[in-house]
């Protein structure tokens, strides 16, 4: 990682200098310094590469009032010295035209400083692909020697936050985040024409994964795909991997907020007329079994290999953020423990309103309580009592119903029928109609966690560990043609 920022514009001095213009009763900066590498490939051949850098500085203003405290947010790139006092100007107008701002808290203060706060950002390079890229030209030839071409793309950036406030907060956090995506292309012989397969991984820094062996993965399920068959709509037994598990709970997390649940407006809101506990969050289904699996739902800013900021970082707000609640620290928070629902995401203001406990979003989630066996072992032991479908992953996943948190989307680049513990074809992809909260209740396996890359969702969220579960009805709800 090099260290080429100049001296005059180290995002440091740029969070100082904008707290020191400050003309607002209170100010937070955050200083976000990008850097970028990638690499992409089609037809088994490199095309292209890139190295990108860039900066974004967000000013928050808070001006206190006769009828409360205004908040104004302004965010702006490419940000040097001389350009910071038209930001924080500009954010303080936004906060004396707007109206006192319903979330409005203390600015998080302790005057607690990193220890490297005043260090160079990180920066990523096409060094990180240094022993990746040599193992993807190996990966061409393994492929080309198969019959196969290979497609994709490998991504990977580091975000350096510096974050600033008039309180004393002087917080700062690296985050390394690295996404390699996969398909294989075959022509295919016979009836079966055409055929396709995608894997995807998550990593922070590309020692960890092998295209090589991805290669591997994706020829065994382009053989699976020799043989085509067409199955109809309806309820199968079904497995889903880790990446597709992943991209349903990731949802449900954004759809978990506390104050949402509290007014009566998701699937985690208790009914009118239901029974339940009385005091504090008594709106919401908090205490609730929802699996009768023990798994447990959680995140940690500290989980091997999914490390996050362990500080709120919040450029705007919204339901689920505020931005009063910059530099608060994070904890382990279990969302589900042992199948019990147990925390939803609050900030300062929606856990004062709804009684619960403060509980921020974190940027990483894992589902974890299941059973040793692999995704592999579970198909070994499934299709014993009728056929069972092993999907690849997910695609256009879209809302239906708040209320249920029903969802919709289709299944992707390979959808394949498991007879007697053993792959014996490709079926048709399908529409599929679930919630994810109702699939937890109905899971009747789940197999061992591992970090996975959520196929939909992977552009916004990477950082999952999940198991693949098995659930005895998926429905699926009608054939789709041509995906």
């Amino acid at each position: 990682m090099s260290t080429r920022t100049p001296r005059r514009n180290r995002p440091h001095e740029i969070v100082e200098r904008a707290l020191e213009l400050s003309r607002a009763d209170g100010c937070v900066v955050i200083a976000d310094e990008h850097s970028s590498a990638n690499l992409r490939w089609a037809g088994n051949a490199l095309t292209t590469n890139g190295v990108t850098r860039g900066r974004t500085v967000t000013v928050v203003a808070t001006v206190d009032g006769g009828q409360g405290t205004a908040s104004g947010v302004v965010s702006r790139s490419a940000v040097t010295a001389e350009d910071l006092e038209p930001l924080v100007r500009a954010a303080e107008a936004a906060a004396r035209d707007a109206g006192p701002a319903e979330d409005a808290q203390p600015l998080v203060g302790g005057e607690k400083v990193s220890a490297d706060f005043t260090e160079a950002p990180a920066e990523t390079s096409s060094e990180v692909f240094a022993a990746f890229a040599p193992a993807l030209g190996e990966s061409f030839r393994q492929a080309r020697a198969g019959g196969r071409e290979l497609y994709g793309f490998a991504h990977h950036e580091i975000v350096s936050s510096y974050l600033g406030n008039s309180s004393g907060l002087r917080l700062r956090h690296d985050q390394p985040t690295g996404t390699l995506e996969l398909n294989a292309k075959s022509p295919g012989t016979g009836t079966a024409g055409p055929r396709s397969a995608w894997t995807g991984r998550a990593t922070r820094d590309f020692t960890d994964v092998d295209p090589r062996e991805l290669d591997g993965e994706l020829a065994r399920r382009l053989d699976w795909a020799g043989r085509r068959i067409e199955l109809p709509a309806g309820r199968y037994d079904t497995l889903l991997p880790p990446t597709a598990v992943a991209d349903l709970l990731v949802y449900q997390m954004w759809s978990s907020g506390a104050r949402d649940a509290a007014e009566g407006r998701t699937v985690f809101s208790r009914p009118a007329d239901g029974d339940g506990p009385t005091g504090p969050g008594a709106g919401t289904r908090v205490g609730e079994r929802l699996c009768e699996l023990p798994l447990t739902l959680r995140s940690d800013p500290w989980a091997a290999g999914l490390e996050c900021a362990p500080f709120v970082l919040a450029h705007s707000s919204g339901d689920d953020a505020s931005v009063f609640d910059n530099g608060l620290p994070l904890a382990a928070t279990e969302w589900l423990r042992e199948g019990v629902l147990h925390r939803l995401p609050t900030t300062r203001h929606s856990a004062a309103l709804t009684g619960l406990p403060v509980a921020p979003g974190i940027d990483n989630l894992l589902l974890e309580g299941g059973g040793s066996r692999s995704l592999d072992e579970m198909v070994a032991a499934a299709g014993h009592d009728g056929p069972a479908l092993l999907l690849t992953c997910l695609w256009y996943i879209r809302e239906v119903d708040p209320a249920t948190l029903l969802l919709t989307g289709l299944t992707r680049d390979g959808v394949y029928l498991v007879e007697r513990g053993e792959v014996v074809g490709e079926v048709n992809n399908f529409r599929f109609n679930e919630s994810p909260v109702d699939l937890l209740s109905r899971a009747v396996e789940a197999g061992r966690t591992e970090r996975t890359l959520p196929r939909e969702w992977g552009d916004y969220f990477t950082r999952a560990a999940m198991p693949a579960l098995r659930v005895p009805d998926f429905n699926m709800s009608s054939v789709s043609r041509g995906v």
